[in-house]
């Protein structure tokens, strides 16, 4: 491939690009994908999500489970004081992988004994593009915390670790006050 017309392909992909990361959130809904939990149960999303709304960590890399565990302690605490609030973490890998999939599954499920993490830890094997643009997501070097209710509609949205003002912001997406 000639270097002028990967040029003339990037600046016609552009604006999708530019579109697909500045997708407003009341637009966007989560895509039918289908997973499997590391309790090996298949899980078809968003209809297999057990809450009313469902705050969902997705990663894209290995290396961004630190930035997802900086989200746990918030979500445990969200969902202990919303009944109708579920979490997960979905590490989001490209449909190439999936040859190898009982390999980096089971890698993982023996990284995670607890069998509640399991059940709440989905492991996409998909087409990371068009997965990335129904959400509104924009690169896969950060991970995104996406709140969605039960039909997949996603209510709010943020990328990066976890901070205050995200945690007050989505307090008050879900009617909750501030943590005691």
């Amino acid at each position: 491939m000639t270097r002028s017309f990967q040029l003339a392909g990037a600046l016609l992909l552009a604006p999708i690009l530019a579109a697909a990361q500045a997708m407003p959130t009341d637009s966007a809904r989560f895509p039918q994908v289908e997973g499997k939990n590391l309790q090996e149960r298949t899980m078809r999303l968003p209809a297999d999500f057990a809450g009313e709304r469902n705050l969902v960590l997705i990663a894209f890399q290995r290396a961004q489970q630190a930035d997802v565990d900086t989200w746990m302690p918030f979500a445990q605490s969200l969902a202990s004081r919303d009944s109708s609030l579920r979490y997960y973490e979905l590490p989001v890998l490209g449909s190439g992988y999936t040859i190898i999939r009982g390999w980096i599954d089971g890698g993982m499920r023996g990284g995670i004994p607890d069998t509640a993490a399991r059940a709440r830890t989905i492991t996409l094997y998909i087409h990371k593009f068009p997965f990335r643009q129904a959400l509104g997501l924009g690169k896969e070097n950060t991970i995104y915390a996406v709140l969605v209710d039960k039909a997949g509609l996603v209510l709010w949205r943020a990328s990066g670790v976890y901070t205050e003002e995200f945690g007050a912001e989505l307090e008050n997406v879900l009617g909750l006050s501030a943590k005691p």
